[in-house]
């Protein structure tokens, strides 16, 4: 009698993360029990946090000069293969849409190069899985194009293709953030769980980061480096003062508007200057996010932007997630765009958890 074949887990494959920052994505992975063997970026300031916090080997390569045995000989022999990543959205934002004066061929051969090479080492490497994340806008850039090329490779290579519009709030992120999810697989389709937030009970500011000690602008808390605020200006400190808990500058005295502010078209900069609320989630976390200037990011009630330790949180890092190399000077503008530029670890485990439910659902072979 020949011996039956045991039922697939998730400890048979093994995770390479293309794109993967300080590890957003991983993390959600690592917090499923996924085994990482590689993250891949160009931005080699990464390498510490990634590789601190997920127990993975970084490589600070372009993916757009990696081939199919580079990226195969990653993964652990005889493991089977899941690509995940997220390519840079910059150029499916709606601010470099409407402001792109390339023309749509240079558009075609620089712009959207890393997702293109994205499907170029799909079709190298064949993994059993996949997932892509990126912003909405992409499903409609060009009428669609570039995310419809990506989808045609993939089914023309025998994948059962599926992707969604989600909302990070709806799994537990405290934070407003509208991403495309797309999952794939060569077994099947893969259906992205169901929201684990109920009736609107989502994660709060104040559940996020609330338990927080206070710090002032401009100076880092004394057990926690990364808990630190940029240094506000006289005229800034005055506008916060001025500012409600969810409120903006059209709280303040006309003395302390901004010339913009006083045109009509300023008047729709409602997020400009303005608070968080406590009782609310975040808004989305930008590279800028710790900047008063450049958004909602004001402290609920302190008289600070957001340190770079509560923008973490805000993206679901855990809280003794470990941005900070001792081996380099801190550069708080490179780790909030490191944050900004993360996918939400909550995010990133909803897609491990739908992955792993499918792979759970494989006949053994």
């Amino acid at each position: 009698m020949s011996k039956k074949n045991k039922q697939p887990n998730i400890k048979d494959f093994s995770v390479i993360d293309l794109f993967c920052g300080v590890g957003g994505l991983t993390h959600g992975f690592v917090k499923e029990n996924f085994i990482i063997d590689a993250g891949i970026d160009f931005d080699k300031s990464c390498k510490y946090a990634f590789e601190k916090n997920n127990a993975a080997v970084f490589y600070h390569e372009d993916i757009t000069n990696i081939s199919g045995g580079d990226l195969a000989s990653k993964y652990t022999k005889n493991k089977r293969r899941i690509l995940v990543g997220c390519a840079p959205c910059q150029p499916f934002s709606i601010y470099n849409h409407r402001n792109s004066n390339i023309s749509q061929t240079k558009s075609d051969d620089e712009k959207w190069k890393l997702l293109y090479s994205f499907s170029n080492l799909i079709e190298d490497v064949k993994p059993e899985i996949i997932s892509m994340e990126n912003v909405p806008q992409l499903l409609k850039f060009d009428n669609g194009k570039v995310f419809n090329d990506f989808v045609y490779r993939l089914k023309k290579q025998g994948y059962h293709v599926s992707h969604y519009i989600v909302n990070s709030q709806d799994y537990g992120v405290p934070q407003r953030r509208k991403r495309l999810v797309l999952l794939a697989s060569l077994h099947g389709n893969i259906e992205l769980i169901e929201k684990t937030v109920k009736n609107n009970e989502f994660t709060t500011v104040k559940d996020a980061i609330g338990h927080l000690p206070p710090v002032q602008d401009g100076v880092s808390h004394p057990s926690d480096p990364l808990h630190r605020a940029r240094k506000l200006t006289d005229l800034n400190k005055r506008r916060i003062q001025a500012t409600t808990e969810g409120g903006f500058w059209r709280d303040w005295d006309e003395s302390l508007w901004l010339e913009c502010h006083k045109k009509e078209s300023g008047k729709t900069f409602r997020s400009v200057y303005g608070r968080m609320k406590w009782n609310d989630v975040a808004p989305t976390m930008t590279t800028y996010c710790t900047g008063l200037g450049n958004g909602r990011f004001g402290h609920p009630e302190q008289d600070r932007a957001i340190s770079l330790r509560e923008a973490a949180m805000l993206q679901s890092f855990p809280q003794d997630y470990d941005f900070i190399d001792p081996t380099v000077p801190m550069s708080t503008p490179k780790i909030a765009r490191q944050i900004g530029n993360a996918v939400p670890v909550g995010l990133g485990q909803a897609i491990a958890k739908s992955i792993k439910i499918h792979i759970e659902s494989l006949e053994s072979n």
